[in-house]
Formats: structure tokens, sequence, C-alpha cells
């Protein structure tokens, strides 16, 4: 598919992909006259990109998820390996997510403590 094609299927800027092209995060064929053309694969992997964004991952995390993924299926890596990474990978998350939880609570306690309504009540 063409760069416009994949903008609109993904709802991404024609810009954005192109930067994402340029950081290895995406990769297309040329054309004899120069234009990008996609692999249908291109859409979910978009999704799987801008999910990890979303969640916090820098591009450069995202890229070596996403280059491990890619030697997978090129044979240069095999299934073992790949799955060890990975299982690295949500290792972090697990731990980023400890820590988010630790932090949820942290805020809860601060929101308690500043409740206007608590504050309310104590005055009066």
């Amino acid at each position: 598919m063409l760069i416009g094609e994949l903008a609109a299927l993904s709802g991404l800027s024609h810009d954005t992909l192109r930067f994402y092209e340029r950081q290895g995060l995406l990769h297309a064929l040329r054309t004899a006259k120069g234009y990008r053309r996609y692999a249908p694969e291109a859409a979910a992997r978009l999704t799987l990109i801008r999910l990890a964004q979303g969640l916090g991952f820098s591009l450069a995390e995202i890229r070596e998820v996403l280059g491990q993924m890619d030697a997978l299926q090129a044979g240069g890596l095999d299934a073992v390996q790949v799955q060890a990474l990975l299982q690295g990978k949500l290792a972090q998350i697990d731990a980023r997510l400890d820590e988010l939880r630790s932090l949820r609570a942290q805020l809860a306690d601060q929101l308690a403590r500043a409740c206007p309504l608590r504050l309310q009540v104590e005055q009066g």
C-alpha cells in the first residue's frame, strides 16, 4: 500500500510515517518512481508502535523490540532467543507497573489528605 493509504488507514500523517521510517521503526520499498510501498503488516506495526508510545516506551525501546521481531521473521534469531528478549521486556513492563501502582497509592494518599470535604469537616 502507498503512504496515503497507510496514512488514511492508521490515522497518522505522511510526515509521521516518514519519521518512523527514518527512525527504523517502519520499512517501505520504493517503486520505480520513488513512491513508498508498505507491506500490509505495516498497519499492525503502527498500532504496536502507537500503543507502546502511549505506554511511555521510547522510540529506541520500540525499535529494539521491533528489530527482534524482524530478526525472528528473517531467520536471524531463533524463537528461543526472541522469547528470552521479550521476557526481559515483559519483566521491565512488570517493574514499571509496580512503580506506577506505588505512585498511584502515594497520589491517592495525598488526595485523601488534601480533600476539600475533609478540610471543611475538620475546620467546622
